[in-house]
């Protein structure tokens, strides 16, 4: 049975109605309802690294793979007490070079500043049974770099994470979804596990591992609408451009 893969960015109160990517920016009160339907329909929160034996088939379960993309400090400070109180866990992709910074990627199409997580807090998220996976050095478009400066993203990022953790890190996130076979290849070669895109859709045995489809939460979701990402991978609007 394919399992939904959802994806959050920040948790926190929306910014204005005229910034850019208001859209991913899910208000806390949002997260908590959400988190609480998918307990009241008997889902399992896990993090990718735990959910990947239901993705391939290889157990059976009502299971949803919850994911963070880009290391926000507002996912430590209000998704993470959520997740603890329900007994879930979750991933997070982590932008490595901004790890104790902020979404520097995001400034050139005015999204306001947005504080990332730092190690010490990363440590914590992954002493509490999350997962850390890697979102590349600088959050790149990783399609349009020399091969060399692709390949020093997706390698370094992740030595660098390992470093930090003292432990393997096994999953990969790529930037605004846009990712080629190249991409691909150099993730697999890189030692990493799987990795996920902004392609819509649920997760099941048929999939590559290393383009995993995943179900975008906005801000402006009714409960409806998070309903039919959970049991569908159904998705309101086109891919997030992360």
């Amino acid at each position: 049975m394919p399992a939904p893969i959802l994806l959050y960015h920040q948790i926190d109160i929306p910014p204005s109605r005229r910034t850019p990517f208001r859209s991913m920016v899910v208000h806390p009160h949002a997260f908590r309802n959400q988190m609480l339907w998918l307990k009241r329909l008997g889902y399992r929160g896990l993090s990718l690294r735990e959910a990947m034996p239901y993705i391939r088939g290889e157990r059976t379960g009502k299971v949803a793979a919850i994911t963070f993309d880009d290391g926000f400090l507002n996912v430590f400070e209000n998704a993470l007490p959520v997740l603890r109180e329900l007994g879930f866990t979750a991933t997070g992709f982590f932008v490595v070079s901004q790890i104790g910074g902020s979404n520097e990627w995001d400034r050139v199409i005015g999204v306001p500043e947005a504080r990332c997580m730092s190690a010490a807090q990363l440590r914590e998220w992954a002493a509490l049974g999350n997962e850390v996976g890697s979102h590349t050095l600088d959050h790149v478009h990783l399609p349009e770099q020399p091969a060399d400066e692709a390949r020093r993203q997706i390698v370094r990022s992740r030595g660098m994470l390992e470093d930090i953790l003292g432990e393997e890190v096994l999953s990969f996130s790529y930037p605004y979804g846009q990712e080629g076979e190249r991409c691909r290849r150099m993730v697999r070669e890189a030692g990493y596990r799987y990795a996920t895109t902004t392609r819509r859709g649920s997760a099941g045995p048929g999939d590559d591992v290393f383009g995993l489809p995943r179900a975008t939460v906005r801000r402006n979701d009714t409960w409806l609408h998070f309903l039919k990402k959970c049991l569908a991978g159904y998705s309101s609007a086109p891919a997030s451009m992360d």
